[in-house]
């Protein structure tokens, strides 16, 4: 199934994607939250509505910040200290950072990213996994039994305040720096989460071309890893690291403009777009 979170007629709630419509569901699912939560057989479809007269929001506002692995794909890892001029160090355990839950925006929205905050900010395509069981200390084995669904996000980075800071939550968390969509699909229809094609597009032109595959550490190691001593809840959101081919390790570096059209697309997911607004 394909989850969205939508406003029509002014009313913002969860449904379900039935072809070109969207089905709504019982009106006590509120937020996807409580649709995570809720066991399969509460959730029976409602009436329709026409995905054209509806306006998607992000699948999933979780109470929490979104957890994030950095340096999780090894081209990634490798073009990341070849343009720091360092030597090539892979983690032996993930390396986790977050982004503030104020920093999500919808599919299709418009990023106003302030050209007084930063002067480059960059992309990240990337896998995230919607965790829908309440869990801790899950085992490797039994980590993939505790997702709800994947969807796309785009990890969208202040480079320069990434530097500044010494660290990585300032530069990760501003405002519409985290766009998530264009809806989740449920864990049943992606059994292996593992070989999935994952790229991005900057106005047309591919940036990052990859795979799931060349994940360092994979989704149930970072569920098992980041569980450890750690409760997760229904809702909880994980980005699990982008591919080779951002802007700031390229030669010349390059970094979003004005207008630019980001298309991050997962395969069995879709594609998430936005727009960049760079206005003082």
């Amino acid at each position: 199934m394909h989850f969205v979170t939508f406003l029509h007629d002014g009313i913002e709630r969860p449904g379900v994607l039935v072809g070109d419509e969207v089905a709504t569901l019982p009106e006590r699912f509120t937020t996807m939250a409580s649709v995570v939560a809720a066991e399969p057989q509460a959730r029976e479809l409602g009436p329709t509505v026409p995905l054209s007269s509806v306006t998607l929001r992000a699948p999933v506002m979780p109470h929490k910040n979104v957890f994030c692995v950095g340096r999780n794909y090894l081209g990634h890892a490798e073009e990341s200290a070849r343009a720091g001029g360092t030597e090539l160090k892979l983690p032996s355990v993930p390396t986790f950072f977050t982004k503030a839950p104020t920093s999500i925006a919808a599919p299709g929205a418009t990023l106003h990213l302030s050209p007084e905050v930063s002067q480059k900010y960059d992309w990240e395509a990337e896998l995230a996994v919607v965790i829908g069981k309440r869990c801790r200390d899950v085992h490797e084995e039994d980590a993939l039994s505790v997702v709800f669904g994947y969807t796309c996000l785009n990890d969208v980075t202040a480079r320069d305040l990434q530097s500044a800071h010494l660290q990585w939550f300032k530069g990760k968390s501003l405002d519409d720096a985290c766009p998530i969509g264009p809806w989740i699909v449920s864990a049943d229809e992606i059994p292996d989460p593992q070989s999935l094609r994952i790229a991005l597009r900057l106005n047309g032109t591919v940036k990052q071309d990859g795979n799931t595959a060349s994940m360092i550490f994979s989704v149930a190691k970072i569920i098992a890893s980041l569980s450890r001593g750690m409760t997760l809840e229904p809702g909880d959101v994980i980005a699990t690291g982008t591919p080779d081919g951002v802007g700031f390790a390229r030669t010349p570096p390059e970094f979003l403009a004005d207008g630019d059209v980001m298309d991050v697309e997962i395969e069995r997911i879709g594609v998430l777009r936005n727009i960049v607004s760079l206005q003082a």
